[in-house]
């Protein structure tokens, strides 16, 4: 018997264009179908360690972003962390961590890769544009990379992950249902910078 597949979509697939005609300084492409584990354990607790010694990774502490390898830890909360890695791997990272975890009785992982899309965003604008919405400070000083703030971008929640000192690389992990009025936000923040030089 054949298992079919299911087609996938991603948010945001209509918008490449859209994204294609941003000012030079912006450069927005969407990675929709990255993996992305909720961990919830005690910090520092006996599952703790196991999920850090499985990874190779420190699970870091407030508002910052640990990476090894291709994973990358998200610290979303006092227990909880978001694992992030690239498509195709989940089912493997899912068996290594819930193996790690064992019979711990307070340490969970969850698969919300559907939940969210992600957007990747670089260029010299990328802080001017989303200080236009965002609450945030994005100097280098208040956010250096490696900073991850949950946060308000115009109406929308998202978690906002520096890459580079300055901001002027971000990924935005954003709710699927919220994805095309980012994109929208995006857009029109944008507006003022299209036909100059940026």
């Amino acid at each position: 018997m054949t298992v079919e597949t299911p087609t996938r979509f991603s948010p945001l697939s209509d918008r490449r264009d859209d994204f294609a005609q941003l000012p030079a300084g912006l450069t927005v492409r969407e990675l929709p179908f990255l993996t992305q584990l909720t961990l919830r354990t005690e910090p520092g607790g006996p599952a703790a360690a196991s999920v850090e010694a499985c990874l190779g990774i420190t699970l870091p502490g407030p508002v910052r972003a640990e990476s090894s390898g291709d994973v990358e830890a998200l610290w979303m909360g006092p227990d909880e962390w978001l694992l992030v890695a690239p498509e195709g791997g989940r089912h493997d990272l899912l068996t290594r961590l819930r193996s790690a975890i064992g019979d711990e009785d307070f340490a969970t992982v969850t698969d919300v890769s559907a939940q969210r899309t992600t957007l990747d965003l670089s260029g010299h604008l990328v802080r001017t544009v989303l200080t236009q919405g965002c609450a945030i400070d994005l100097d280098p000083r208040a956010t250096p990379a490696g900073s991850c703030p949950t946060t308000l971008l115009g109406q929308a929640p998202v978690t906002l992950v520096v890459r580079e000192d300055g901001a002027s690389a971000v990924r935005l992990l954003v709710r699927a249902s919220f994805a095309s009025y980012v994109a929208d936000w995006l857009l029109d923040a944008c507006t003022e910078y299209r036909g100059g030089t940026g």
